[in-house]
């Protein structure tokens, strides 16, 4: 089977297409035919040689945790029901950007029908993400929500699950491209970061006593700043770190206002919590109260412009590898 590995730690360039031996699936495995593969910016990070404390690769490797297809095979002790069931999988870390994938069968959420592939592989981490943030901020109808990094594939989503909670949402982007997106997905405001007075015009957009709850997708110092915008008693999640980093937030500060930190430990999901998150996803996606924003699609063997897209920010939303 054709596969996508990255050869060295580097640059886009080092992701090639090659050959690999055709998977076989062990005891409570399935064997999964893959349509598209999820993208997340930690995979252009591990790529390039960062994270490795987190993520324990070494290079030849095939990168993709997430994934959408059909089954085409199962390990022994599995019930073969699932043959021929359109899927998603989160594999761990590495196996995705390939024509097969092998993924433990606790981890398959079924696809519903009429929901493409495409969409579904969109989902695969930032729809199960968005959802678990949504439950453990507990966005109520009327709370001021600001999301960090809204244009971008959780971000997106983070806007569309809070205002349909009620909550009155403002999205950072960067450029008006942007930022008409974040309004036509719910959004009452929009702040650019790349103005130097961001952090004052998210004030106002906010209110004086500011958000009760900050979704923080980028991390670093625009991170560290929308900090300031959390409300006494608020809800903090950092869980993004596209700069390099978490928002470095001082828990003693956060401790002192009543802020409750989140980060991304809370909401690294697995199992059938996982999958359950994965599902309801999936189901909105279907019915058309999800909308997975997906900039561009990319063949296996272009997966390194996929990676470039992802790292110069020129596409809005997700990028997703088809198979």
């Amino acid at each position: 089977m054709r596969v996508a590995q990255a050869i060295a730690f580097g640059g886009p360039e080092v992701l090639v297409t090659a050959e690999a031996p055709d998977p076989v699936a062990g005891p409570g495995q399935a064997v999964v035919d893959v349509a598209a593969v999820d993208t997340i910016y930690v995979e252009t990070q591990v790529r390039a040689g960062w994270g490795t404390e987190y993520f324990p690769v070494e290079p030849p490797y095939v990168p993709g945790a997430g994934i959408a297809g059909t089954v085409r095979a199962v390990g022994p002790g599995v019930d073969g029901a699932w043959l021929g069931r359109r899927v998603i999988a989160s594999l761990g870390h590495t196996g995705g950007y390939a024509e097969q994938a092998v993924a433990d069968v606790r981890t398959l959420a079924r696809v519903p029908d009429g929901l493409s592939f495409t969409d579904a592989a969109a989902l695969v981490h930032d729809g199960v993400t968005a959802a678990a943030l949504l439950d453990l901020t507990g966005v109520r109808p009327g709370e001021r929500v600001l999301v960090v990094g809204a244009s971008g594939g959780m971000g997106t989503l983070l806007v569309q699950l809070a205002t349909a909670a009620g909550a009155l949402v403002v999205g950072t982007a960067r450029g008006e491209r942007k930022s008409a997106l974040v309004r036509e997905l719910g959004a009452r405001a929009t702040v650019d970061t790349s103005a130097p007075d961001w952090v004052e015009r998210a004030r106002e957009a906010l209110g004086a006593t500011g958000a009760d709850v900050v979704l923080d997708g980028v991390g670093g110092e625009v991170g560290l700043a929308s900090f300031a915008l959390v409300a006494d008693g608020g809800r903090f999640s950092a869980h993004g770190a596209p700069t390099g980093g978490f928002a470095p937030v001082d828990p003693a500060a956060a401790g002192e206002r009543g802020v409750r930190l989140l980060g991304i430990e809370d909401v690294r999901l697995k199992g059938a919590e996982h999958v359950r998150l994965a599902e309801r996803a999936l189901r909105q996606a279907a019915e058309g109260r999800l909308r997975p924003v997906i900039g561009g699609t990319f063949p296996l063997e272009r997966a390194a412009q996929a990676h470039t897209a992802i790292e110069d920010r020129s596409l809005l939303g997700k990028v997703v590898i088809t198979v």
